[in-house]
């Protein structure tokens, strides 16, 4: 097992929820995301919130869980490379490479479901930008 700070894992999960209440918010995209989603704020609130947050909390843990395995400084023998230490450079690197892997796939899935290009872009950067700052967040928390 890799060595794994858990609770850099957790900030760096609840970083998300952070980016997620400043992304989606009124001020900055909310407006233009429930547009593009045909959604009122009627239907936002009628919403089961403890499903919706708590589901969200376990993605989050889970993809900076994954993120944090993934930038665990190894020990012993391992390809060319291993040597170096993981910081917040490279943390957000990675976490930034990690998020375009998700920006893709939120594209792919969107592209099937007939989404706007606007709402594409707004749920994808979403994306990089939080598994950036989880990224940098593990990477500091060395």
């Amino acid at each position: 097992m890799v060595p794994v700070n858990w609770l850099a894992v957790l900030v760096a999960g609840i970083s998300s929820f952070v980016v997620g209440g400043i992304w989606y918010s009124p001020n900055l995209f909310g407006k233009i995301w429930m547009k593009e989603n045909n959604l009122s704020e009627e239907q936002i609130k009628r919403g089961n919130k403890g499903k919706i947050f708590g589901w969200t909390l376990i993605f989050s843990l889970l993809m900076a869980a994954n993120l944090g395995m993934f930038l665990a400084d190894t020990t012993g023998d391992c390809p060319a490379g291993c040597g170096q230490k993981t910081d917040v450079s490279w943390g957000a690197i990675a976490g930034f490479l990690a998020g375009i892997w998700t920006f893709c796939a939120i594209a792919i899935h969107s592209l099937f479901e007939l989404k706007s290009w606007r709402l594409i872009l707004i749920n994808g950067f979403y994306s990089v930008v939080a598994l950036t700052l989880m990224g940098a967040i593990i990477g500091a928390w060395r």
